[in-house]
């Protein structure tokens, strides 16, 4: 994989799976930069005493976490589980989208961040998605390079707030914070 490279060419020739099957050891999230300012960024609006670093890759939300003197981080991918715990020291359990909708996710966390990997989880498949860790969280956190998924779109989740920064190109990369409402 060659660092320009967009990595969802990879993903519609090789796969998902297969792509992190062959990448898993060397991944790096070309973004890593928007993720480390839209972490800082949002600092006082996002609970970040103990977070999961849900689909986690390389540890860009949980480094950008300790630049801000955050150290009560936990990672989750079924892919880059060693990667993350070789860069950020942190451990990292290796559930899938899969295990969380089945109720395997333990803890609870004052925030959850998806970055660059909710838009992946199956339509049919997000709201049991989102519903099991909204049972471990007040607040969802999914950071993106476009606007998929629009989880404000599913029953009984509120957008809190959106923010976004400029990649080198212009582009925009989002950060979304989302409740549960479960009176609604």
């Amino acid at each position: 994989m060659k660092p320009n490279d967009a990595i969802r060419n990879y993903y519609e020739n090789l796969g998902v799976e297969k792509f992190y099957k062959e990448f898993s050891k060397t991944y790096t999230n070309p973004h890593e930069k928007q993720i480390e300012e839209l972490i800082e960024k949002n600092a006082s609006k996002i609970d970040y005493k103990r977070v999961l670093d849900f689909c986690a890759g390389s540890g860009e939300v949980t480094l950008a976490l300790k630049k801000i003197r955050y150290d009560t981080m936990i990672g989750s991918d079924p892919y880059t589980h060693e990667l993350y715990t070789q860069k950020t020291g942190n451990e990292c359990y290796k559930w899938s989208f899969k295990d969380v909708i089945e109720g395997g996710i333990i803890g609870n966390y004052t925030s959850i961040i998806c970055s660059f990997a909710m838009h992946l989880c199956p339509q049919k498949e997000l709201y049991p998605l989102i519903f099991n860790l909204f049972q471990k969280t007040k607040t969802l956190v999914i950071i993106t390079p476009h606007k998929r998924p629009g989880l404000h779109k599913v029953d009984h989740v509120n957008l809190n707030f959106e923010d976004y920064v400029l990649t080198e190109k212009g582009k925009k990369v989002w950060l979304k914070s989302y409740a549960f409402n479960y009176l609604s």
